[in-house]
């Protein structure tokens, strides 16, 4: 279906054009008619699959449907990650660049005095992360009392990072009367219960069975042994002489010690997580995208809503702790219609994270072991570290030391908020 079919408007549509997009991807035909007729919507889609367009666009003409006479925040939306909120702000600026909106881009890690002068001057959108908002909240330095439209863009991973009770919160300070759109990569009990919680009797959309990998993802597992990971890693990139890599480990302690161990190597690598700084992070994903860095490592926090065109390679460098961020990371790759490859670094102590995986895929992942790295049979399964505090893992869920998928909602107060706070600010 074309855009035009649509029933966007012509700046909407000379923008689409600029850009050089003609046909709307699934989610964006299911969605885009459904915001403009003002309904609730809880959708479900992979990234990648254009769904940021899918509600900037109808959000774009629903505020231009009528212009108030004072120019206050009309639109709202809620992402889990820095990254994210830029990479949405930059829709909304594209998108809109024929129409005389103001957006902002609202997260912590920076100074919060730009940001309030820039609200104070007026926005019609903002695109914010739950912590720094409550701080604007708390002093006084945003209404949101004129919120038109409420969009919860990745809704499940905000779950995982313990921003349930921050968004109770800011839910708290808007206005009853308001549209709720909410996007979320997968269907839990915890995403249908918000719906139920937060969205007035909303249109259902699913665009793609609930945890399946993009179809142009070649996925591989790669048996070894732990101590010779990082050197097999090496040994392909330089042997394949690939480009650009995306490689994915459990800690950020872990990310800073391969990305540095991948330079003494004689490649150009980069690590990127929460303690960061902003500007550090935004420049070596600049430096990513524009081929000065070979490999960008990363944690699954740093790394969600990281938008990479044509990115090639996706590596497990550790499998994750829960099944579901396999998806969200193999995801980064083959998107817009293009190819790409997952490749996973498995040793003895993940074959449980592995199976995991692959009850979860429904599908056996193909394996191959590459000459000369061979597992040594006579290494036996030790528990995974998780990170701070040393904490371990069998290769079950993570106990209440790590991340439960459920326990944002059912139990949002206590031990289990304690432990999730630590996270949230550091996204």
């Amino acid at each position: 279906m074309l855009f035009e079919q649509l029933g966007l408007s012509a700046e909407l549509l000379r923008a689409i054009d600029k850009q050089g997009y003609r046909e709307a991807t699934p989610i964006q035909q299911q969605a885009i008619p459904l915001i403009l007729e003002g309904r609730d919507v809880l959708a479900g889609a992979q990234t990648g699959t254009g769904k940021t367009a899918g509600f900037t666009l109808p959000l774009l003409q629903k505020l231009q449907m009528h212009q108030p006479d004072k120019r206050h925040v009309r639109a709202l939306i809620l992402v889990p990650t820095r990254e994210l909120a830029a990479q949405v702000r930059q829709s909304v600026i594209t998108y809109g660049s024929y129409l005389r909106y103001k957006t902002i881009e609202i997260f912590g890690g920076v100074s919060i005095n730009p940001q309030i002068s820039k609200l104070r001057k007026g926005v019609d959108v903002v695109v914010a992360t739950p912590g720094r908002l409550l701080d604007h909240i708390r002093q006084g330095t945003i209404d949101l009392s004129g919120v038109e439209i409420l969009v919860l863009d990745e809704a499940d991973r905000m779950l995982d990072m313990g921003f349930i009770r921050d968004i109770r919160k800011i839910l708290a300070t808007l206005p009853r009367d308001r549209q709720n759109l909410l996007f979320s990569a997968t269907f839990s009990k915890e995403i249908r219960k918000l719906a139920a919680d937060w969205l007035n009797s909303p249109t259902e959309i699913q665009v793609a069975p609930r945890n399946t990998t993009a179809e142009r993802v070649s996925q591989l597992v790669y048996p070894v042994d732990k101590r010779r990971k990082r050197e097999l890693l090496s040994h392909r990139i330089g042997m394949e002489n690939w480009q650009q890599v995306l490689v994915f480990t459990r800690t950020k302690h872990g990310a800073n010690r391969l990305s540095e161990q991948l330079s003494d190597d004689g490649l150009r690598a980069v690590a990127i997580h929460g303690n960061k700084s902003q500007a550090a992070r935004t420049r070596a994903l600049a430096d990513f995208k524009a081929g000065k860095v070979q490999i960008l490592v990363a944690t699954d926090i740093a790394a969600r809503g990281l938008d990479i065109e044509r990115l090639p390679h996706v590596v497990n460098y550790e499998l994750p702790s829960v099944p579901e961020d396999y998806i969200h990371r193999i995801g980064r790759t083959a998107r817009a219609g293009q190819d790409g490859q997952a490749i996973s670094l498995v040793c003895v102590d993940e074959l449980k994270l592995l199976r995991d995986i692959e009850r979860l895929l429904n599908s056996k992942i193909e394996q191959e072991i590459i000459p000369g790295y061979e597992p040594d049979p006579r290494i036996k399964a030790e528990p995974i570290r998780q990170g701070r505090g040393n904490q371990r893992s069998s290769g079950r869920k993570p106990s209440a030391g790590g991340r439960k998928r459920s326990s944002g909602v059912s139990n949002s107060r206590g031990g289990q908020r304690k432990q999730s706070s630590g996270r949230r600010r550091r996204a």
